[in-house]
């Protein structure tokens, strides 16, 4: 993991658990999974649209806050970056209709 993502990870970590007028962090752990959850899909929906305006410095910082929330949704999870890395290098070399196909029998 780059040593940005490690420092951000340590960091949310770290504000997790503080009081909810401590950090912009904290307060979105005190509102809850839904709360931030939904931070994620606003990042998702803000980045998307900067992607389809073409302006490449809008697509990196809506990129940047994406990421942001979606490392606070993943600690929320009780899943850090590394699993998430582990899961991609586990799909390396599978064709992705192979492992979308794999996914959609999960459960049955």
């Amino acid at each position: 993991m780059p040593d940005t993502l490690k420092r951000l990870e340590h960091t949310i970590a770290q504000r997790s658990g503080a009081a909810p007028d401590s950090s912009y962090v904290a307060s979105l752990f005190a509102k809850g999974r839904g709360k931030i959850a939904q931070k994620v899909g606003e990042e998702a929906t803000e980045t998307i649209i900067a992607a389809l305006s073409g302006d490449a410095r809008q697509v990196t910082a809506e990129s940047a806050d994406l990421i942001f929330h979606l490392l606070i949704l993943l600690r929320e999870c009780s899943v850090s970056w590394d699993d998430v890395l582990a899961e991609l290098d586990r799909r390396e070399g599978v064709s992705g209709l192979v492992e979308k196909a794999a996914r959609s029998n999960i459960g049955e």
